[in-house]
């Protein structure tokens, strides 16, 4: 395996599109690195100039120590796995999992070494001599995963490989590349714009939105200190609420909005600069408390009830506070019905706070 270093790589295309503006990181040798953004953010740009199946417009890229800005994707010891399968529908299983080495000049014996093992990891043994078109989905996404495995490359691309998968298969597959990678401590680039993916798969992620790199953290670091607004909605279902307004000091810090008056009851240094200036609170939805169901927690704020969303191990309750829309996540024993008012406090060190104008986080915890 080895290490993927990127120094201020750029991509723009001829027509002045800037698909990446500048990408400086590095991807440690057994990494699983999740690269995740809404469509067009330039993750799979970024994957794809990895491979070399994209050219560099800027910057210097390397693989093992190894500038690989002019090398040909054959020759970086890549090996790639696609969202469509890219499987061969006239050979079966084994000789799909087996060409690329044929091609290679790989010997018989270690061909079918490497073919047997890949097989036995993945589960395909009883499917070796069937054809793609006898595969399900889930299986046809497992060849596709073996034919990378076999290569034993310094690196795995992985571009959205479960996308085309149902929620399930998702889930037993997603499994599966944990697996492999805790086995053969390999070096991984994922893609994806499933958040949940990126949480549960990589141990860092990078998170790019309109070809920028807004944070690359670990995922708990992601959800618990996003780095700006951005990174706060985008990670997190449902979604953090945002509570736009002025910062007060009353009795203890307080947010007037145009739906009323939420108290903080913090004082922190970094609000200091914010008294009287406009300010962005975010909370999560489990971190909105009902008071009825928390014995010493404080009323902040009390919202009319719209829609009640039971999903089994939870409830997500749709509110409003005036125009304001926002949710909380409550447990599953909840009798909270449509229509009510119910009063809701929170802990302090909980909540996050932007600056309207940048964006940006303004506690660095």
């Amino acid at each position: 395996m080895a290490a993927v270093g990127l120094d201020k790589v750029r991509k723009v295309y001829p027509n002045g599109h800037v698909a990446l503006k500048e990408a400086s990181f590095e991807i440690a040798d057994g990494e699983l690195l999740v690269l995740v953004g809404p469509s067009g953010c330039g993750k799979t740009t970024l994957l794809r100039m990895i491979a070399g199946l994209e050219s560099i417009s800027g910057g210097t890229m390397t693989i093992g120590g190894r500038v690989v800005n002019d090398v040909a994707p054959k020759d970086r010891d890549i090996a790639m796995v696609f969202q469509n399968y890219a499987l061969y529908p006239h050979m079966t299983v084994r000789e799909n999992l087996g060409f690329g080495l044929r091609l290679r000049g790989v010997a018989k014996e270690e061909i079918d070494r490497r073919v047997a093992d890949a097989s036995d990891m993945l589960g395909l043994d009883e499917r070796l001599d069937h054809r793609p078109a006898a595969l399900s989905g889930g299986q046809r996404q497992r060849v596709a995963l073996g034919r990378a495995l076999v290569r034993d490359p310094a690196v795995f691309l992985l571009d959205e490989p479960l996308s085309n998968l149902d929620a399930k298969l998702r889930l037993s597959t997603r499994v599966e590349i944990a697996r492999i990678h805790r086995r053969l401590g390999a070096t991984m680039v994922y893609v994806t714009h499933d958040q949940i993916e990126a949480m549960t798969l990589g141990q860092r992620i990078v998170v790019l939105n309109g070809g920028e790199i807004q944070q690359l953290d670990t995922p708990m670091n992601l959800y618990n200190k996003p780095a700006n607004l951005f990174v706060a909605g985008f990670l997190g279902s449902p979604a953090m609420n945002l509570f736009h307004g002025t910062l007060r000091r009353a009795d203890g810090l307080q947010v007037e909005t145009k739906q009323g008056t939420i108290a903080l009851g913090t004082e922190a240094p970094g609000l200091a600069a914010y008294i009287d200036r406009p300010i962005i609170v975010g909370i999560r939805p489990e971190d909105l408390l009902s008071v009825a169901d928390h014995a010493g927690i404080a009323e902040r704020l009390r919202a009319h009830v719209d829609v009640v969303e039971p999903v089994g191990n939870e409830v997500f309750l749709n509110m409003r506070l005036g125009s304001e829309e926002l949710v909380a996540r409550v447990p599953p024993h909840s009798t909270v019905q449509p229509g009510s008012e119910v009063a809701f406090g929170f802990h302090a060190e909980r909540l996050h706070f932007f600056d309207p104008e940048t964006t940006a986080r303004i506690i660095a915890d």
